[in-house]
Protein backbone atom coordinates (compact mmCIF):
# COMPACT_ATOMS: atom_id res chain seq x y z
CA UNK A 1 0.00 0.00 0.00
CA UNK A 2 2.90 2.25 1.16
CA UNK A 3 4.44 1.49 -2.11
CA UNK A 4 1.47 2.69 -4.11
CA UNK A 5 1.07 5.53 -2.71
CA UNK A 6 4.84 6.07 -2.81
CA UNK A 7 4.18 6.00 -6.99
CA UNK A 8 1.49 7.46 -7.17
CA UNK A 9 2.95 10.48 -5.41
CA UNK A 10 5.85 10.16 -7.85
CA UNK A 11 3.60 10.11 -10.60
CA UNK A 12 2.03 13.36 -9.38
CA UNK A 13 5.80 15.22 -8.98
CA UNK A 14 6.58 14.25 -12.71
CA UNK A 15 3.29 15.59 -13.70
CA UNK A 16 3.65 18.80 -11.82
CA UNK A 17 7.02 19.41 -12.74
CA UNK A 18 5.97 18.47 -16.45
CA UNK A 19 2.96 20.82 -16.30
CA UNK A 20 5.09 23.77 -14.83
CA UNK A 21 8.04 22.69 -17.63
CA UNK A 22 5.38 23.12 -20.34
CA UNK A 23 3.90 26.22 -18.53
CA UNK A 24 7.56 28.26 -18.52
CA UNK A 25 8.16 27.08 -22.44
CA UNK A 26 4.71 28.42 -23.55
CA UNK A 27 5.90 31.41 -21.16
CA UNK A 28 9.12 31.73 -22.69
CA UNK A 29 7.80 31.44 -26.42
CA UNK A 30 5.00 33.93 -26.04
CA UNK A 31 7.47 36.71 -24.44
CA UNK A 32 9.92 35.83 -27.72
CA UNK A 33 7.06 35.99 -29.67
CA UNK A 34 6.21 39.22 -28.08
CA UNK A 35 9.86 41.15 -28.14
CA UNK A 36 9.81 40.00 -32.11
CA UNK A 37 6.22 41.31 -32.79
CA UNK A 38 7.33 44.61 -30.83
CA UNK A 39 10.73 44.56 -32.53
CA UNK A 40 8.87 44.74 -35.87
CA UNK A 41 6.46 47.20 -35.00
CA UNK A 42 9.12 49.25 -34.21
CA UNK A 43 10.80 48.69 -37.09
CA UNK A 44 7.62 49.54 -39.18
CA UNK A 45 7.14 52.82 -37.21
CA UNK A 46 10.62 53.71 -37.69
CA UNK A 47 10.34 52.94 -41.43
CA UNK A 48 7.51 55.21 -41.26
CA UNK A 49 9.16 58.03 -39.36
CA UNK A 50 11.95 58.24 -41.71
CA UNK A 51 9.90 58.17 -44.50
CA UNK A 52 7.94 60.96 -43.44
CA UNK A 53 11.47 62.94 -42.90
CA UNK A 54 12.53 62.34 -46.34
CA UNK A 55 8.78 63.46 -47.56
CA UNK A 56 8.99 66.55 -45.55
CA UNK A 57 13.24 67.09 -46.57
CA UNK A 58 12.09 66.76 -50.13
CA UNK A 59 9.06 69.33 -49.63
CA UNK A 60 11.45 71.65 -48.32
CA UNK A 61 14.17 70.72 -51.03
CA UNK A 62 11.62 71.62 -53.71
CA UNK A 63 10.17 75.10 -51.93
CA UNK A 64 14.30 76.16 -52.04
CA UNK A 65 14.59 75.17 -55.44
CA UNK A 66 10.92 76.94 -56.53
CA UNK A 67 12.19 80.24 -54.43
CA UNK A 68 15.53 79.80 -56.34
CA UNK A 69 13.67 80.13 -59.30
CA UNK A 70 11.16 82.57 -58.92
CA UNK A 71 14.36 84.45 -57.95
CA UNK A 72 16.07 84.13 -61.29
CA UNK A 73 12.90 84.90 -63.55
CA UNK A 74 11.85 88.05 -61.53
CA UNK A 75 15.56 88.91 -62.21
CA UNK A 76 15.36 88.08 -65.37
CA UNK A 77 11.99 89.81 -65.99
CA UNK A 78 13.37 93.04 -64.85
CA UNK A 79 16.41 93.05 -67.12
CA UNK A 80 14.43 92.00 -69.90
CA UNK A 81 11.63 93.63 -69.28
CA UNK A 82 12.65 97.28 -67.95
CA UNK A 83 16.85 97.07 -68.68
CA UNK A 84 16.16 96.06 -71.88
CA UNK A 85 13.48 98.70 -73.69
CA UNK A 86 15.45 101.29 -72.00
CA UNK A 87 19.07 100.55 -74.05
CA UNK A 88 17.17 99.60 -76.96
CA UNK A 89 15.62 103.51 -76.52
CA UNK A 90 19.49 105.08 -75.99
CA UNK A 91 20.83 103.10 -78.55
CA UNK A 92 18.02 104.59 -81.11
CA UNK A 93 19.14 108.31 -79.74
CA UNK A 94 22.83 107.10 -80.52
CA UNK A 95 22.38 105.78 -83.97
CA UNK A 96 24.93 106.62 -86.95
CA UNK A 97 22.25 109.35 -88.24
CA UNK A 98 23.09 111.27 -85.19
CA UNK A 99 26.62 112.38 -86.95
CA UNK A 100 24.54 113.87 -89.78
CA UNK A 101 22.20 116.14 -87.91
CA UNK A 102 22.35 119.41 -86.73
CA UNK A 103 24.64 120.66 -83.29
CA UNK A 104 21.83 121.15 -81.14
CA UNK A 105 20.07 118.04 -82.23
CA UNK A 106 23.03 116.02 -81.17
CA UNK A 107 23.01 117.57 -78.28
CA UNK A 108 19.59 116.80 -77.07
CA UNK A 109 19.75 113.04 -78.43
CA UNK A 110 23.16 112.75 -76.43
CA UNK A 111 21.38 114.36 -73.43
CA UNK A 112 18.32 111.62 -73.74
CA UNK A 113 20.78 108.95 -74.30
CA UNK A 114 22.38 109.67 -71.22
CA UNK A 115 19.04 109.85 -69.13
CA UNK A 116 18.17 106.82 -70.35
CA UNK A 117 21.36 104.84 -69.52
CA UNK A 118 21.49 107.04 -66.16
CA UNK A 119 18.04 105.47 -65.25
CA UNK A 120 19.43 102.04 -66.52
CA UNK A 121 22.31 102.15 -64.03
CA UNK A 122 19.44 102.52 -61.37
CA UNK A 123 17.25 99.81 -62.40
CA UNK A 124 20.42 97.84 -62.64
CA UNK A 125 21.50 99.50 -58.73
CA UNK A 126 17.92 98.56 -57.55
CA UNK A 127 18.55 94.92 -58.47
CA UNK A 128 21.51 94.64 -56.69
CA UNK A 129 20.37 95.88 -53.88
CA UNK A 130 17.33 93.26 -53.85
CA UNK A 131 20.21 91.22 -53.86
CA UNK A 132 22.38 92.22 -51.59
CA UNK A 133 20.76 95.10 -49.29
CA UNK A 134 23.80 97.71 -49.17
CA UNK A 135 23.04 98.94 -45.59
CA UNK A 136 23.72 94.89 -44.76
CA UNK A 137 26.72 94.74 -47.04
CA UNK A 138 28.61 98.02 -45.35
CA UNK A 139 27.53 98.13 -41.61
CA UNK A 140 25.94 94.23 -40.90
CA UNK A 141 22.68 92.77 -39.78
CA UNK A 142 21.83 94.97 -36.87
CA UNK A 143 21.95 98.20 -39.57
CA UNK A 144 19.85 96.31 -42.01
CA UNK A 145 17.26 95.31 -39.38
CA UNK A 146 17.01 98.55 -37.98
CA UNK A 147 16.90 100.43 -41.22
CA UNK A 148 13.82 97.93 -41.99
CA UNK A 149 12.48 98.32 -38.73
CA UNK A 150 12.44 101.98 -38.68
CA UNK A 151 11.02 102.10 -42.18
CA UNK A 152 7.65 100.08 -41.22
CA UNK A 153 7.16 102.22 -38.19
CA UNK A 154 8.01 105.56 -40.91
CA UNK A 155 4.99 104.30 -42.15
CA UNK A 156 2.13 104.66 -39.29
CA UNK A 157 0.48 101.44 -39.65
CA UNK A 158 2.35 99.79 -37.20
CA UNK A 159 4.53 100.44 -34.02
CA UNK A 160 7.67 98.71 -35.08
CA UNK A 161 10.81 98.02 -32.86
CA UNK A 162 14.10 96.20 -32.49
CA UNK A 163 16.52 96.11 -30.61
CA UNK A 164 20.00 93.61 -30.28
CA UNK A 165 21.48 93.31 -27.01
CA UNK A 166 24.45 90.57 -28.19
CA UNK A 167 25.96 91.64 -31.50
CA UNK A 168 29.36 93.01 -31.33
CA UNK A 169 30.88 90.73 -33.78
CA UNK A 170 29.76 90.29 -37.75
CA UNK A 171 28.63 87.28 -39.37
CA UNK A 172 29.75 85.88 -42.39
CA UNK A 173 28.52 87.64 -45.45
CA UNK A 174 26.20 84.72 -46.40
CA UNK A 175 24.82 83.63 -42.85
CA UNK A 176 24.02 87.21 -42.56
CA UNK A 177 22.24 87.64 -45.64
CA UNK A 178 20.27 84.25 -45.04
CA UNK A 179 19.61 85.68 -41.47
CA UNK A 180 18.23 89.08 -42.68
CA UNK A 181 16.11 87.36 -45.70
CA UNK A 182 14.33 84.94 -42.84
CA UNK A 183 13.88 87.95 -40.90
CA UNK A 184 12.47 89.64 -43.67
CA UNK A 185 10.22 87.23 -44.81
CA UNK A 186 8.32 87.02 -41.18
CA UNK A 187 8.27 90.47 -41.14
CA UNK A 188 6.24 90.86 -44.35
CA UNK A 189 3.66 87.41 -43.39
CA UNK A 190 3.11 89.30 -40.22
CA UNK A 191 2.54 92.76 -42.07
CA UNK A 192 0.20 91.00 -44.88
CA UNK A 193 -1.36 88.85 -42.46
CA UNK A 194 -1.69 89.47 -38.88
CA UNK A 195 -3.00 92.68 -38.44
CA UNK A 196 -0.74 93.47 -35.78
CA UNK A 197 -0.81 97.09 -33.89
CA UNK A 198 3.07 96.02 -32.67
CA UNK A 199 5.65 93.94 -33.87
CA UNK A 200 8.80 93.92 -31.80
CA UNK A 201 12.46 92.17 -32.41
CA UNK A 202 14.93 91.32 -29.86
CA UNK A 203 18.32 89.52 -30.81
CA UNK A 204 20.82 87.66 -28.11
CA UNK A 205 23.53 84.88 -27.40
CA UNK A 206 22.88 81.95 -24.97
CA UNK A 207 24.55 78.95 -24.64
CA UNK A 208 26.61 79.42 -27.73
CA UNK A 209 23.17 79.84 -29.80
CA UNK A 210 22.35 83.31 -31.38
CA UNK A 211 18.22 84.08 -31.25
CA UNK A 212 15.90 86.41 -32.91
CA UNK A 213 12.93 86.23 -31.32
CA UNK A 214 9.94 88.63 -32.91
CA UNK A 215 6.17 89.17 -30.66
CA UNK A 216 3.84 90.70 -32.22
CA UNK A 217 -0.07 91.50 -31.48
CA UNK A 218 -2.01 89.56 -34.38
CA UNK A 219 -3.10 86.97 -35.76
CA UNK A 220 -0.25 84.15 -35.08
CA UNK A 221 0.17 80.30 -35.96
CA UNK A 222 1.99 77.59 -33.73
CA UNK A 223 4.27 75.27 -34.10
CA UNK A 224 1.68 72.56 -34.82
CA UNK A 225 0.10 74.61 -36.98
CA UNK A 226 3.53 75.05 -38.99
CA UNK A 227 3.57 70.85 -38.91
CA UNK A 228 0.30 70.72 -40.71
CA UNK A 229 1.41 73.17 -43.29
CA UNK A 230 4.63 70.99 -44.15
CA UNK A 231 2.09 68.40 -44.98
CA UNK A 232 0.61 69.87 -47.89
CA UNK A 233 1.18 72.54 -51.00
CA UNK A 234 0.67 75.72 -48.99
CA UNK A 235 2.79 78.26 -47.17
CA UNK A 236 5.98 78.23 -49.72
CA UNK A 237 6.86 81.24 -48.25
CA UNK A 238 7.12 79.29 -44.62
CA UNK A 239 8.82 76.58 -46.33
CA UNK A 240 11.40 79.15 -47.99
CA UNK A 241 12.32 79.96 -44.40
CA UNK A 242 12.55 76.75 -43.43
CA UNK A 243 14.96 75.85 -46.02
CA UNK A 244 16.88 78.83 -45.29
CA UNK A 245 16.93 77.56 -41.55
CA UNK A 246 18.47 74.44 -42.70
CA UNK A 247 21.23 76.10 -44.94
CA UNK A 248 21.94 77.67 -40.94
CA UNK A 249 21.76 74.62 -39.56
CA UNK A 250 19.15 76.70 -37.31
CA UNK A 251 15.76 75.91 -36.48
CA UNK A 252 12.41 77.85 -36.19
CA UNK A 253 9.45 78.00 -33.25
CA UNK A 254 6.12 79.52 -33.82
CA UNK A 255 4.40 79.62 -30.54
CA UNK A 256 1.76 81.49 -28.64
CA UNK A 257 3.34 84.04 -25.76
CA UNK A 258 2.95 82.54 -22.06
CA UNK A 259 1.00 85.26 -21.12
CA UNK A 260 -1.87 84.04 -24.08
CA UNK A 261 -1.53 88.01 -25.72
CA UNK A 262 1.27 87.97 -28.37
CA UNK A 263 2.60 85.33 -31.13
CA UNK A 264 6.06 84.62 -30.53
CA UNK A 265 8.60 83.61 -33.24
CA UNK A 266 11.77 82.27 -32.46
CA UNK A 267 15.33 81.89 -34.55
CA UNK A 268 17.88 79.86 -33.35
CA UNK A 269 21.33 78.76 -34.56
CA UNK A 270 24.87 78.24 -33.49
CA UNK A 271 26.44 81.46 -32.78
CA UNK A 272 30.18 80.19 -33.75
CA UNK A 273 29.82 78.78 -37.38
CA UNK A 274 31.83 80.99 -40.01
Amino acid sequence: MQFLQAIESSSNVSTVLFLGTLGMMVLAIGLVLFILFHQRKMMKYQQKLQQMEEEQQQILLNASIRWQEEERQRIAADLHDDAGPLLATARLYLSENLVNQEKHVQLQSIYSAKQIIDDTIQLIRNISHSLMPPTLKNFGLESAVNDLFQKISGSGAINASCRFHDYRDRLIPQRELLIFRVTQELVNNILKHSHASFIHLTQNIAEENFYIRIHHDGKGITQSDMEKMNKTSKGLGLKNIQSRMKVLNGNILFEKDASQTFYKVTIEMPANID
